[in-house]
């Protein structure tokens, strides 16, 4: 198990980064074997651009083969170009250093890029809900990673809405997995709501995500990052990819969490450029929600944004943003919307109550961007 940096104060220089790859990943590990690195997508801050070289230069001439994936879960499948752009990889490079790689998109949406691996049963899913949900999930993923000798896990860690904190097995699932099992899992964190879960280490969603990764039967290690910023890490942990992310989660949760001493009235959440629809932006208030006081209010500021969500738009409009208990009190009443839509309504929505069929939200959410009041 590699580690470096874990203070606030630390941070990695190049050194120090390469060091824990070169420790993980030495020549009689990776020797004749085809790898295949999961990354995230333009949705997440970290320097991927070095990391990928510093990976790709360490192992490239002992594997078999090395190819690269973006992790998209749902998102938008990036260009050849934006794959690039996203590695700071350049043409000459492409043809050069990267001639013999391949650069892919997961494909949620088209099934026979998937294969069904195992199902986490109903009782396991009604016991981490507390009984809300009574369903048999079922368990695919993409089905190149059979092709492959080793997966390497490469993302960053910080607070998460959904799981607790991003990383580790995430990248697999939903990272790579299908629709059925991304949707019951976005579902369930939202019915256990963003404050049960933003920040904290062990949730039912991550319960549900190492139970899937126990129907892999490829190697998984990871190279898990905890960011400063886009150019800078706090910490690098490598290893076995559970326990990699566990070290990653420990380190974010000292650096990536700031404690008020009060909450406030008003907040003004501007939104990051690097998030260009509601989608990805509603992040402003899963990040903020709980240092707004009750009956305050959260200004989305997003003015460069004018999609809800190009993939998920359409169902969007149907619904509208509702509390948790809005869809709970009524299951029957959006039974062809996918329930990642659901969660993300309410995700944004924020905490709230139903009484007397009355929605009462616990805070007050306005949304400042380029989409149309009508």
């Amino acid at each position: 198990m590699g580690s470096e940096g874990t203070s606030q104060k630390d941070v990695l220089t190049e050194q120090d980064i390469s060091k824990v790859i070169s420790q993980e990943f030495p020549s009689d590990v990776t020797a004749g074997k085809k790898i295949l690195v999961l990354t995230p997508d333009t949705t997440r801050t970290c320097p991927l651009p070095m990391m990928i070289r510093l990976l790709h230069d360490k192992i490239r001439n002992s594997a078999a083969r090395l190819d690269y994936m973006v992790a998209l879960g749902t998102h938008t499948p990036l260009s050849d170009e934006a794959i690039l752009k996203l590695y700071g990889i350049s043409a000459k490079e492409r043809q050069a250093v990267f001639k013999n790689t391949q650069f892919l998109n997961h494909r949620w949406d088209l099934p026979d890029t998937l294969a069904r691996i195992g199902w986490i049963e109903e009782k396991k899913i009604e016991e981490l809900s507390e009984g809300r949900l009574k369903e048999r999930v079922p368990v695919d993923i993409n089905k190149a990673i059979f092709d492959y000798d080793l997966i390497i896990v490469l993302g960053p860690v910080f607070p998460h809405e959904v799981v607790g904190f991003s990383g580790g097995a995430k990248y697999l699932f939903p990272g790579i997995s299908g629709g059925e099992f991304l949707h019951s899992f976005h579902w369930l964190g939202a019915v256990v709501t963003c404050p049960g879960t933003i920040g904290i280490k062990h949730t039912p969603v991550r319960e549900v995500i190492n139970q899937a990764m126990c129907l892999v039967d490829v190697e998984v290690r990871c190279l898990a990052m905890v960011v400063k910023n886009q150019d800078e890490l706090f910490g690098l942990c490598s290893g076995d990819c559970k326990e990699a992310w566990s070290l990653a989660a420990d380190i974010s949760a000292k650096v990536h969490i700031i404690v008020k001493d009060r909450p406030y009235k008003t907040v003004f959440g501007v939104c990051p450029s690097m998030y260009d629809e509601i989608w990805t932006g509603g992040k402003v208030m899963y990040k903020l929600e709980q240092v707004v006081a009750d009956d305050g209010k959260l200004i989305i500021y997003a003015p460069h944004i004018s999609d809800i969500s190009r993939t998920w738009g359409h169902y969007m409009e149907k619904v509208g943003y509702h509390v948790r208990d809005y869809f709970l009190e009524q299951p029957d009443k959006f039974p062809d919307i996918p329930r990642g839509v659901l969660a993300h309504s309410t995700h944004v929505r924020g905490i709230g109550r139903m009484i007397d069929g009355v929605e009462h939200p616990r805070i007050e959410v306005v949304l400042a961007s380029a989409i149309p009041e009508e």
